[in-house]
């Protein structure tokens, strides 16, 4: 209810209510184990979201005064701006404002840091999407490849899988950023391909329950079919070339080209490779090795899990979609 909200409206208050309503009813699902670690996420998580829900309403508010104008496309006032970006960044969780996200991943299940990381950012996504012509260029680039390069650096030396997708998901945003301005559309479709196969790596680790590397390693026992798939999809969301995590990256650097920016877009590409290191780590304790063992232990071997169709789904589209990028980018 809270993203249909916000995606409809044109209203800021409108816009506003329901970012709350998406904050309030992700809170339980974060705290629902219990767990001192999950209070102390769910903790984090509303402040942060509270104080940028405070800075959207401001900035809005501000607006209003100057200008008279609610409506969402209709931002002008500098100082305005300014705070809307500072606010939808620490929705999303963009350097600099990026620290509470990897802490309330890891005190989420598995299910619920598949939501934080697709649905909940979708909003203050489409938010960005209709300011876009109002934001600061120069600002918007340099909080991207701040993003970029921070997602990348922090995520190699990480052993837990939830904080890894953690920064994978801040290095994409870096991603949607430096377009934003330039060619809004193509925000959308990286963030929506980007969801898809977060999605299908979030749903495979659920079905084997891998929290770390090293139980990842002793899971291709379980379902042998599905961790060879994890290692694909992982090179879909580094953006490999035949897999469809490929097609947006393509898609940026050539608009990036055609704006004469190619120093970002050079720079963004080879801040890409520092995710890639860490993704085929991912990718290689998933399907090659097993942890050295001195002690006999029965493995599970192919237990009687079925794989969910959504599973199935996601994972498949993830991988195969580049074909069809021509059709892709004229839908969008």
């Amino acid at each position: 209810l809270g993203t249909t909200l916000t995606i409809s409206s044109n209203h800021w208050m409108m816009a506003w209510a329901g970012l709350e309503i998406n904050t309030l009813a992700i809170l339980p699902m974060i705290s629902k184990s219990h767990h001192p670690r999950a209070i102390e996420a769910s903790t984090k998580y509303f402040l942060t979201q509270a104080t940028a829900s405070t800075l959207l309403l401001f900035s809005s508010m501000t607006n209003a005064w100057s200008t008279g104008q609610w409506d969402i496309s209709q931002l002008t006032h500098p100082t305005s701006c300014l705070l809307l970006t500072t606010a939808l960044s620490m929705k999303l969780g963009l350097v600099p404002f990026h620290f509470w996200f990897p802490e309330v991943l890891q005190g989420s299940s598995l299910t619920t840091s598949l939501l934080l990381t697709t649905l909940m950012k979708f909003p203050p996504i489409t938010l960005l999407f209709l300011t876009s012509a109002s934001l600061n260029p120069t600002l918007m680039s340099t909080m991207a490849i701040a993003s970029a390069a921070l997602g990348g650096w922090m995520g190699l030396n990480q052993t837990q899988a939830r904080k890894i997708l953690a920064f994978s998901s801040i290095s994409h945003l870096g991603w949607m950023a430096i377009i934003l301005i330039y060619n809004p559309k193509l925000t959308l479709i990286t963030f929506y391909l980007y969801s898809l196969t977060t999605a299908a790596i979030f749903l495979t680790l659920n079905t084997t329950n891998t929290l770390k590397l090293s139980s990842m390693m002793i899971t291709w026992t379980k379902i042998p079919s599905l961790t060879s798939t994890l290692m694909l999809t992982l090179l879909s969301l580094a953006g490999l070339p035949p897999l469809t995590g490929f097609l947006p990256k393509w898609l940026i650097i050539q608009e990036l080209t055609k704006q004469e920016l190619t120093a970002a877009a050079t720079t963004i590409a080879l801040l890409s490779l520092l995710g890639l290191f860490f993704y085929l780590r991912l990718a290689y304790c998933a399907t090659i090795t097993l942890p050295p063992n001195s002690t006999n232990h029965m493995k599970q071997w192919q237990i009687n899990k079925s794989v969910y169709t959504s599973t199935a789904t996601f994972t498949t589209l993830s991988i195969m979609l580049l074909p069809l990028s021509p059709m892709i980018s004229t839908i969008a």
